[in-house]
């Protein structure tokens, strides 16, 4: 393998590196081929930097960086200032690898055995370990500073993951220890070969991670969509059915008016009072239970009040005035829909004398208190600290619907508490206004 196409082979993955790390600080500003000319344009300007000042260090630095900054800034969504200062840092990272990995190799007499040989390719491995703990630190980088919609990998995923750099990083020393000196041409192209694929593995492995990642996102995404619509079907056709219901009744209260002013006339007043009251006693049954002022979450809170009465429920609710409630209708509806039907499943699988559900929604001292209690019988899953389900309900969609509420959560900036205790499951909600 010639110098010139190590050269080569070495930035471009320099180059790979830094696009991996911009990446995680800003998302793509275009998708498709343009990538790809992107990355050819850095790596042929770095290429004619580095031929062209190799005998002036700063300037050399200094128009790197600037290469880098702007060139990245064209790839990735941030803004320039921000560019730059990510370009220094990945340079500063970098140079100080390159210049520790040099030192330990001098240190631990890994370099220097084959001096005069014409074939001696220490220089070149030490600088693929430079390049192999490089992609071992954005990897880490990447994992503390990443924003996903979702984790899909977990920290002990991660640890498997970092077995791959890590086990190249260990080979390449080997090598730089065992094959200090060669006798022939071939054997130079098949050591750096090896260790060159190596380090390009471990590119492609997280570029097919990613890949999966972002299409178990989508899919996470997707079955999130479905779920909130599900709930929205739910709170509008209730408000739909209400709403018949509504005209049905209207058009009865006519007939009984008519009626009712048909036995005035006719003077039979025991009659009247006698019919005033059947219909003042099916009104009461009738009516609606809950009134918050809040034409959104009075739809869902007396559906739920039904369906819990239909199933021998206690439902024991405080609520006050939310006419002034600033979160939007399409997360109210997220937030109790899922509170609600998954305290109602847990409740239906208790003995009818334990089904309780107590819910407190409250505007007061300039909060939004949001809390649901409700007793269960089957054991609360938690991984990671997370609760995954309660084998109560579909796992996927309460698992989902959790998810949902906590982004809903911190989108307004609150917070929450979740926890079981004695048979009986906990989730307070507290939203600034």
């Amino acid at each position: 393998m010639s110098d010139l196409l190590a050269e080569i082979l070495i930035i471009f993955f320099e180059v790979l590196c830094c696009k991996i790390f911009y990446e995680i600080f800003g998302k793509l500003r275009f998708r498709g081929w343009i990538n790809i000319v992107q990355m050819i344009i850095l790596e042929c300007g770095v290429f004619l930097v580095s031929r062209m000042l190799s005998d002036f260090f700063i300037v050399k630095q200094i128009v790197m960086i600037s290469v880098f900054a702007l060139l990245m800034f064209w790839h990735v969504k941030i803004t320039l200032a921000k560019s730059f200062v990510l370009a220094l840092l990945h340079q500063a990272m970098i140079l100080s690898i390159d210049y520790f990995t040099y030192f330990v190799s001098i240190e631990l007499s890994l370099t220097g055995k084959a001096t005069g040989n014409p074939y001696s390719i220490e220089n070149i491995l030490v600088i693929m370990l430079g390049k192999a703990i490089v992609f071992l630190c954005v990897l880490v980088v990447g994992r503390k500073l990443r924003e996903k919609s979702t984790e899909i990998l977990v920290d002990v995923d991660w640890l498997k993951i970092l077995i791959f750099p890590i086990f190249t990083i260990i080979i390449i020393t080997a090598m730089i220890s065992v094959f200090s000196d060669v006798e022939t041409p071939e054997q130079v192209t098949l050591i750096l070969t090896s260790s060159f694929g190596m380090i390009g593995m471990n590119i492609v492995v997280l570029y097919l991670i990613n890949d999966i990642v972002d299409r178990e996102t989508q899919l996470n995404e997707n079955r999130i969509f479905r779920i909130q619509a599900k709930n929205q079907a739910d709170m509008y056709r209730s408000i739909s059915e209400n709403f018949d219901k509504q005209k049905k009744k209207t058009h009865e209260y006519k007939n009984q008016i008519v009626c009712i002013e048909t036995l005035v006339k006719k003077k039979q007043f025991e009659k009247v009072e006698e019919y005033v009251k059947t219909i003042y006693s099916r009104l009461d049954k009738e009516r609606d239970s809950i009134d918050t002022n809040n034409v959104i979450v009075n739809a869902i809170l007396n559906t739920k009040y039904q369906e819990a009465e239909e199933n021998k429920i206690v439902f024991v609710l405080r609520v006050n005035d939310l006419s002034g409630l600033r979160i939007e209708d399409e997360d109210i509806v997220t937030i109790l829909s899922n509170l609600l039907n998954n305290a109602i499943e847990a409740c239906k699988k208790c003995e009818v004398g334990r089904r309780l559900l107590k819910l407190k929604f409250v505007d007061e001292d300039g909060m939004i208190k949001i809390g649901v209690r409700n007793t269960f019988e089957t054991a609360i899953l938690y991984e990671n600290g997370e609760i995954q389900s309660t084998k109560l309900v579909k796992t996927e969609e309460h698992g989902v619907g959790i998810k949902n509420i906590i982004e809903i959560i911190e989108k307004y900036g609150g917070s929450y508490v979740i926890k079981d205790v004695d048979q009986e499951f906990f989730f307070s909600i507290v939203i600034p206004t």
